[in-house]
């Protein structure tokens, strides 16, 4: 299965459900097949949980229970200690020694619901998980699932009993997105149906495991021009010094760029990456990682700006592929 197959039967998927988002969708799936994380910032009731939920219902893992994803949430509240998410040794009194009690990051897909309710301490637990997808306890480093995927949710309503995600955790995000109100018609069409609770349950697994770590493979091969990578530099270093920022964006959050505009190339149908894949990804992969010097400042609208003005002053051409040729579909 190729990454625009993989692409389209989870969208498929996810669209039965969360209606009325394909733009959203799209970006989420690039994500996920990209091998990054997601932190949806969005008002509650608009479908985070369901999202997540539904991605791990449609992703097959033969070995486990009912054949689909492992899939677990955490509730994050203040009170949450780092070993509640990582896991912790707990002594054997029969067998008289200690045992690793694995935490709910040993999974394939892991919902970190209202991140911002706990404190910076117990997010932190999820960085080396995140980043490296291992966790180092008493010594030892135990692996995760190689699809391990992060999606986070936190509600950027409220500020009481919240702590800010520190730098180094939005770093290890590679997109911010909002699913935000669904239009007319979609809102009245999950009214008559209530997707969360008639589609939901018959949901079934459309690609494995195994297909989405080929996908990865093949997203190394998509051709980017080098006016696109010098631009993809241009936009990060421009952050660094825009006098509205205080911290611009890291190699990392360019690296991050490249790697979804690869995954978001494939599932259009397209082995190179367009302009107008850096121009859908910049807000929702960099906007995330700057210090602004002012909490008013918009900082999605500064990473939009210096953007469109990069792309615009790049040698334009038309044949972005090396070697332009329709979408090779592999049996």
């Amino acid at each position: 299965m190729t990454t625009f197959e993989a692409g389209q039967v989870l969208s498929e998927g996810l669209s039965s459900v969360i209606q009325g988002k394909a733009e959203a969708i799209e970006l989420f799936v690039a994500a996920f097949l990209a091998g990054g994380h997601v932190l949806l910032d969005d008002a509650p009731g608009l479908g985070k949980t369901t999202l997540a939920k539904t991605l791990a219902r449609l992703v097959g893992n033969p070995g486990a229970e009912r054949g689909q994803a492992a899939f677990r949430r955490i509730q994050f509240t203040p009170d949450l200690l780092p070993y509640d998410i990582t896991g912790v040794e707990i002594y054997n009194p029969r067998d008289q020694r200690f045992e690793f009690v694995e935490g709910p990051v040993f999974c394939d897909i892991l919902l970190a619901d209202e991140i911002n309710r706990t404190t910076p301490k117990v997010q932190s637990a999820l960085l080396e998980v995140m980043a490296e997808r291992q966790v180092t306890a008493s010594g030892l480093t135990r692996t995760v699932s190689p699809v391990f995927f992060v999606v986070a949710t936190q509600n950027p309503v409220e500020s009481a009993g919240t702590y800010p995600l520190p730098a180094a955790q939005l770093d290890r995000f590679m997109m911010r997105l909002s699913l935000g109100y669904p239009d007319e018609e979609s809102e009245l069409s999950i009214l008559h149906q209530d997707p969360s609770e008639t589609v939901l349950p018959g949901v079934s697994p459309v690609v494995s495991r195994e297909q989405i770590l080929a996908t990865r493979a093949e997203q190394e091969r998509v051709y980017c021009h080098p006016e696109l990578e010098r631009t993809l530099v241009s936009i990060a270093r421009q952050t660094r010094v825009h006098p509205a920022v205080r911290l611009g964006v890291s190699p990392r959050g360019a690296l991050s760029l490249l790697h979804a505009a690869r995954s978001l190339a494939l599932v259009r149908g397209r082995t190179w990456i367009e302009d107008s894949d850096v121009a859908t990804l910049s807000g929702p992969v960099l906007a995330h990682r700057l210090i602004v010097r002012e909490d008013r400042a918009d900082s999605l609208a500064i990473v939009g700006e210096i953007a469109k003005a990069n792309l615009k002053r790049m040698l334009r051409v038309t044949d972005w592929a090396k070697e332009p040729r329709p979408y090779e579909r592999k049996e």
